[in-house]
């Protein structure tokens, strides 16, 4: 199990705009199709709260969602699911393994060869194309 990342709320409120405390912190959701898509060429999306490595490019698809889609973590232990039974639904909530950051949902009918679409917020990851710096802090 990975160490976890702490900070208190007043540190995630200063280092996060509004809407990355949102959906990180607080559960939220971005709006479909609001956050930019990421770049195409090889690399590493990272969370945006702690800087683990979360997804890697190679394993983004285009789901039609509106959502940064992905069949499988870049790690087995880089995220850790929940069921969420929120909003009268059963679903699986996928959050940072490390800082507990919540980054959206995994369902079963994503492509092969996982069958899994996570189905992350965008606002919750940044992208570095390989061959760049880690974010990890």
């Amino acid at each position: 199990m990975k160490e976890k990342f702490t900070k208190s709320e007043a540190q995630w409120r200063e280092e996060l705009d509004a809407l990355e405390y949102k959906v990180l912190r607080k559960k939220g959701t971005e709006r479909a199709g609001t956050h930019d898509d990421f770049p195409k060429q090889p690399g590493t999306f990272y969370c945006r709260g702690c800087g683990q490595p979360l997804f890697t490019q190679a394993d983004k698809f285009e789901s039609g969602t509106g959502w940064p889609s992905f069949v499988r973590p870049a790690t087995e232990d880089a995220v850790e699911e929940h069921n969420d039974s929120s909003f009268f639904m059963r679903r699986t909530e996928v959050v940072c393994a490390r800082c507990d950051g919540h980054l959206g949902h995994v369902f079963p009918d994503g492509p092969q060869p996982t069958g899994l679409r996570y189905c992350m917020n965008g606002v919750a990851l940044t992208f570095e194309p390989d061959g760049g710096e880690t974010k990890e802090s």
